[in-house]
C-alpha cells in the first residue's frame, strides 16, 4: 500500500468512525423522541430547525438542506406535519413560487416538550460513546469543532 493509498485508508476510518457515532446517537434519539413524544429525529430536526429562524421561517429548500433531505422528502415530511398541524406553509409574496414553512402553536408547544429529551438522550449517548475507545476521539473534538465556527 503506498503513501496515497494509507492517506485514503485514513480518511475512510475517519468516515467509518463519524458514521459509527452518528448511528449510535440517531438510534438512541429516535426512541426516546418516538416514545416521548412522537417525533422521529428527521421530524424533530425539521421543528428545530424552523424554530432557530427569525420569524419562525425557511423556505423548503433551506429546510431541505437543514434536514439533509432531497426536497422530495423534505415536501413528505411537511405534508406530514401540516397534516398533524405542526407547522403550516405560506406563500412567498414576493415569489409566488416561494414557499415558506413556519412552526404553528402546537409545533413549537411540541418542540418545547421534546427538546429536553432531545437534549437529554444526546448527552447520554454522547458519554456513552467517550466510553467507546473508537469513538472516544471524536466525541472529544466535538466542542472544538464548534469553537472554530
Amino acid at each position: 500500500m503506498g503513501i496515497k493509498d494509507d492517506a485514503v485508508e485514513v480518511r475512510a476510518q475517519g468516515w467509518r468512525t463519524l458514521a459509527a457515532l452518528h448511528g449510535l446517537i440517531e438510534n438512541q434519539l429516535e426512541r426516546a423522541l418516538q416514545a416521548g413524544s412522537k417525533l422521529s429525529v428527521v421530524e424533530y430536526t425539521v421543528l428545530d430547525a424552523l424554530s432557530r429562524q427569525d420569524g419562525w421561517h425557511m423556505r423548503m429548500q433551506q429546510l431541505a438542506r437543514a434536514s439533509a433531505l432531497s426536497p422530495s422528502a423534505t415536501t413528505r415530511l411537511v405534508n406530514r406535519l401540516e397534516d398533524r398541524g405542526l407547522l403550516t406553509r405560506i406563500l412567498c409574496d414576493d415569489d409566488r413560487r416561494g414557499i415558506y414553512t413556519e412552526l404553528t402553536p402546537s409545533g413549537i408547544s411540541l418542540l418545547e416538550e421534546a427538546r429536553p429529551v432531545h437534549d437529554a438522550t444526546l448527552e447520554r449517548a454522547l458519554d456513552e460513546a467517550q466510553g467507546i475507545p473508537e469513538l472516544a476521539t471524536l466525541v472529544n473534538a466535538l466542542p472544538k469543532l464548534h469553537a472554530r465556527r
